[in-house]
């Protein structure tokens, strides 16, 4: 098949999958990578060895200057039990890339960090093709926000620009796009608006001729109070992001599963797609550390699917792939939710949400 066609191939065989079962994304990149104990020439490697900043902690970098690391936790992944992986990509936009100064490096990093994901997946569904492997294009949060001011004396005050967001979501998603990835995974949103220029970019990719990708949008509710650090409630966060029509939309990071657990509720009851989540291991420590360990993770994860409020379940901050692997092990042949059919409406949303049937 064409590389075209064999990506549509993929993208109908996900949809299906979607339908029949629950299907698991990988767990944290985060842990597994600190668990190395890599040192600044790792992440450096020849190409940049004598860059001008300090790299170590730029993860994103590592499928450049140690692609082994990745294709060995993409393959930890898989064999434990995941069906999507995301790429190694949270932050390989030219904005967050900026405060390392490698802005010009980052099409290369998305390219790269999609060709190792996709030579994984295609080796684990070559193994079995009966359970085929897919690859969703992370895109990051940014470190910059559009809808919060970065001055408490200037309401008004921003360190970034709509366009300059867009921007630069458009040349990753475009580099990921080539790369082959079979979705886009607009990650851990605590601003809507910058998500809103994340998708503003991908559906920008169909006018430069390239095919449409199913979208994933995945919020995070910061705290107990149900909302998104940009102020939303779940169902304002809805509302705002609906008419990207996404393949499936979710809530990952900040929270454990106990606590992500109505959210994701109320998610599954006014969504008329699928619904994914991604908890923490629980909330971390005294030392930034997260305790959960697989089977109390998976225990939350079994009754959510039990409940049938869920499509995909996955792990985020804290979790490794024996979590993933305790996660398939507990939702194995446990039917997926069926999106809910809902009546026309005006559906809006400020900071709350607006419905005029």
């Amino acid at each position: 098949m064409t590389t075209d066609t064999a990506r549509a191939a993929r993208i109908a065989a996900l949809k299906t999958a979607a339908r029949e079962r629950i299907l698991v994304l990988d767990g944290s990149w985060g842990v597994m990578i600190q668990r190395r104990g890599l040192t600044e020439a790792d992440f450096r490697g020849e190409r940049f060895a004598g860059h001008n900043l300090p790299l170590k902690g730029d993860n994103d970098l590592l499928c450049l200057t140690r692609p082994d690391i990745v294709t060995e936790l993409h393959d930890a992944y898989f064999e434990a039990g995941a069906d999507i992986a995301e790429t190694n990509t949270f932050n390989a936009t030219s904005l967050s890339q900026s405060d390392y100064g490698l802005e010009s490096a980052v099409v290369d990093i998305n390219l790269a960090a999609a060709a190792l994901a996709r030579e994984s997946a295609d080796r684990w569904t070559a193994a079995d093709p009966a359970r085929p492997r897919f690859v969703a294009g992370a895109i990051g949060p940014l470190s910059r926000t559009l809808s919060m001011s970065s001055d408490v004396n200037d309401p008004g005050a921003r360190q970034v620009t709509f366009d300059a967001v867009h921007g630069a979501y458009l040349e990753q998603a475009r580099a990921l796009h080539r790369g082959g990835v079979d979705l886009f995974l607009v990650e851990t949103v605590f601003d809507t608006l910058n998500a809103k220029a994340a998708i503003k970019a991908i559906l920008d990719l169909q006018d430069e001729g390239l095919e449409p990708l199913p979208i994933w949008i995945s919020g995070t509710i910061t705290d107990r109070s149900g909302r998104t650090l940009s102020g939303q409630t779940v169902e304002a966060f809805w509302n705002s992001i609906r008419h990207a029509r996404p393949f499936a939309v979710g809530f990952n990071c900040a929270l454990g599963a106990d606590l992500m657990r109505p959210h994701v509720a109320e998610l599954a009851r006014i969504a008329d797609t699928f619904v994914a989540a991604y908890p923490n291991a629980g909330l971390p420590n005294a030392f930034g550390q997260y305790d959960e360990e697989p089977d109390q993770t998976a225990a939350h994860l079994e009754e959510w699917a039990r409940s049938g409020l869920v499509n995909i379940l996955g792990g985020c901050c804290g979790t490794t792939p024996g979590h993933i692997a305790a996660i398939a092990r507990a939702v194995a042949g446990k039917p997926p939710r069926r999106p809910p059919e809902r009546p026309r409406a005006m559906r809006l949303a400020g900071l709350e949400a607006f419905e005029l049937a």
